[in-house]
């Protein structure tokens, strides 16, 4: 195995991992690390690449959600639509920016995100509310606004779109994480394929990372299970991860 095929399996492998033990948020690494671990030289082919290998990671996770029942199919359907529009938006957007200064945004980005780890999780209780017209129009307007973020930064937008679907419809988070994973799925599918009409996906690395991602996830979903009791420390060593490359990466481009 080369060392560029080692980097980006092993990448994928981190990415998976850390989705696996902490059921979000690891995608965001994905760009990072096709830039300053596998070589990628252009922040929109890494963009495109990883969105392609968070598109597949979702997809398979959601696989699981729904064979248990924790997926909500109208709001999900509906979510995904509209959220549709909104990420070609984006990744439009997005790849008529200057890379530069679209990787010192994405450093930003992660620093909210960091930021969001470390805030201490509160156990709500939501009411279910019915799936009417009030509800639909809800739930495409934050689909909206989600799918253009993840667009743009060609992320899978998870820590965006869970809060949303809650706020929007008032389901249990079980059931708003594993509704989330189909419009992560075609969130990032779309705006590969945007990306990909430029020129901007190198499917053999896709391919590569995603076969580490497949690997890493099973290894983070049994340590997520052993680890459970320690998962705020997890979240903290995470987050001070993500700070660090959030920092190297707008020194970088600063």
């Amino acid at each position: 195995m080369s060392n560029s095929v080692l980097a980006a399996v092993s990448s994928g492998g981190l990415v998976g991992f850390m989705l696996g033990l902490l059921g979000g948020g690891g995608s965001i690494l994905a760009t990072p690390l096709l830039l300053y671990v596998v070589g990628v030289a252009q922040p929109h082919i890494a963009i495109g690449t990883g969105a392609l290998a968070v598109s597949a990671n979702a997809f398979a996770n959601f696989v699981s959600h729904a064979y248990k029942g924790h997926v909500w199919w109208r709001c999900a359907i509906v979510f995904s639509v509209f959220g549709v529009i909104g990420a070609f938006a984006g990744s439009s957007l997005g790849k008529a920016m200057d890379g530069g200064r679209l990787m010192f945004l994405f450093g930003l980005l992660m620093i909210v995100i960091g930021l969001l780890m470390l805030k201490p999780k509160k156990t709500v209780v939501e009411r279910s509310r019915p799936v009417d017209l009030k509800m639909c129009l809800a739930t495409a307007a934050v689909a909206l606004a989600t799918g253009t973020a993840s667009g743009f930064f060609g992320i899978g937008g998870g820590f965006l779109i869970v809060p949303g679907l809650m706020m929007a419809t008032g389901m249990p988070m079980i059931d708003a994480i594993g509704t989330s994973l189909l419009a992560v799925g075609v969130f990032g599918l779309a705006t590969a394929l945007n990306y990909a009409l430029s020129g901007f996906v190198d499917w053999r690395l896709a391919g590569e990372f995603i076969g580490g991602g497949i690997i890493g996830g099973v290894l983070g979903m049994l340590g997520a299970t052993r680890l459970s009791a320690r998962r705020n420390v997890l979240n903290r060593v995470f987050a001070a991860l993500v700070f660090t490359v959030a920092g190297y990466m707008i020194f970088q481009q600063s």
